[in-house]
């Protein structure tokens, strides 16, 4: 049905969403086009040293590039000769003009519609794979009827992704669900089928929801918003936990084994962080606010505000336990993208817990496996007010025992799994005394640090020195 296929956007969605297509349907030739031509070039390059970084994605890239999976920035081209096209372009929050700062900035989302609409020949499935506003779909199609040549009829389908960084490629061959979104009308239903079909060749049937446009675009938002309601709602237990003496994880464990509530997404945090949780919860703030539902605005938005919070409340629990000031103290860092097996930093907990750290003073040194220098430094950058102060004070590391070298104090902001298996012995014996390990992912054997000599800060536990000094009661 479908013999040719054209991905705009060599992204994150793009990229390991194009690879598994031509890995799973060897009958049809898939070309991811992007005018970034360094990133088009990466993922070209001989030594398979892609642009995103995402377990398994290389395997399958390997075997597929070349044979049926392109990677070009012949866009126009592309274009002409595929049946079905898929918009996997960016879509952030926009930082000016009217909903600054929660409504989607749809500008690439518009610029792929009319690229679309200039190049085409003959007839076209067009599938929304980005993550948009409900009815993105409409002033997709109504682009490319306004700008239609030759008579060119086009489908426009939702197709929505529910891939996480860092299990991208297993969430792509074992999805819980494909949902797919279109026109109620003889062509729209043709073209669900068509799309149905390229999924149909690994996905079973019944694993694969069609419904209507608008209801497909409002389950992504949907989708994301209440994953996110989950890690805020567990933070903010967190906070009673530190202000209580109970034990966050026990809290987790104790309401998890409710089967109505279940276990998934129960981990206490330094936060939420990603493309897609904040951007997608202040698209629906804006969208409650554009219908005229304030209180469902506002609820919603406190999602955000929570995960703000708990951000900000870890950073000073960092100062306040290192005698209320980090003032030329070097503190390590460790992980800096926003959860492990993934170089991606958007919106990660760690930029901003180093941003409140700089603004202190700190000597603030990162250590991730898999974060580039550059994009350390390009994040903080941006949030930083004085980019010199944050160049002076930010060093990153390229290995972890030297991050932790001299240092009055480590952070944990990332979960990868080799921190778990670090020399702590080694580690304690070269940081200043008395040494700080402060855990905001909850992955270390804190009692075995502290029969090391750490003294041990644990997000969703009290302070044991307040415990100890009957600090906490008397408050």
């Amino acid at each position: 049905m479908i013999g040719k296929v054209c991905c705009i956007g060599a992204g994150y969605v793009g990229g390991p969403t194009s690879s598994v297509i031509a890995l799973k349907c060897p009958e049809v030739s898939v070309t991811v086009v992007d005018y970034n031509k360094d990133r088009i070039a990466a993922w070209n390059s001989e030594e398979f040293d892609l642009p995103i970084y995402e377990p398994k994605l290389v395997d399958v890239v390997r075997e597929c590039r070349g044979r049926n999976l392109f990677f070009s920035t012949e866009v126009a081209e592309s274009i002409k000769e595929a049946d079905l096209i898929f918009i996997s372009v960016n879509t952030p929050t926009k930082t000016f003009g009217l909903g600054k700062g929660r409504a989607a900035d749809l500008k690439y989302i518009e610029s792929a519609a009319r690229c679309i609409a200039d190049f085409a020949h003959g007839p076209k499935v067009v599938v929304e794979k980005s993550t948009v506003p409900v009815r993105a779909a409409e002033s997709i199609s109504r682009i490319l009827r306004a700008n239609s040549r030759n008579g060119n009829r086009f489908q426009v389908l939702s197709n929505p992704e529910f891939l996480a960084e860092g299990t991208a490629i297993k969430d792509l061959l074992n999805p819980d669900r494909v949902l797919i979104g279109g026109p109620q009308t003889e062509d729209g239903q043709h073209a669900v089928k068509c799309l149905c079909w390229i999924y149909e060749h690994w996905v079973g049937k019944e694993n694969i929801i069609t419904t209507n446009t608008w209801s497909s675009e409002l389950s992504k938002l949907a989708a994301n918003a209440f994953l996110a309601q989950r890690i805020s709602s567990i933070n903010a237990m967190s906070a009673i936990c530190e202000a209580t003496g109970a034990d966050v994880g026990e809290v987790a464990h104790a309401i998890g084994r409710d089967s109505r509530i279940g276990p998934k997404f129960l981990q206490a945090s330094v936060g939420f962080g990603g493309s897609c949780f904040q951007k997608d919860v202040l698209n629906l703030v804006y969208l409650c606010e554009v219908l005229h539902l304030p209180e469902v605005a506002a609820y919603w938005q406190q999602v955000v505000d929570i995960n703000d919070f708990q951000r900000r409340r870890f950073s000073t629990r960092i100062i306040a336990s290192l005698f209320n000031t980090v003032t030329d103290k070097k503190i390590a860092i460790l992980g800096f993208a926003f959860k492990k097996d993934t170089a991606d930093t958007r919106e990660s907990s760690s930029i901003f817990i180093c941003q409140h750290l700089i603004d202190e003073g700190a000597q603030v040194v990162v250590y991730d496996p898999k974060v580039r220098e550059a994009s350390v430094r390009r994040d903080l950058d941006m949030v930083c007010s004085d980019s010199e102060k944050a160049k002076k004070l930010v060093s990153v590391a390229s290995d972890v025992y030297e991050a932790v070298k001299d240092a009055h104090a480590f952070v944990v902001c990332t979960e990868w799994d080799e921190f778990k298996e670090l020399d702590f012995a080694r580690i304690h014996s070269s940081m200043l005394k008395p040494s700080f390990a402060f855990d905001g992912r909850l992955i270390l054997d804190h009692e075995q640090l502290r029969k090391i000599g750490f003294q041990v800060e644990v997000i969703g536990q009290a302070s044991r020195q307040r415990l100890t000094n009957g600090w906490l009661a008397e408050t």
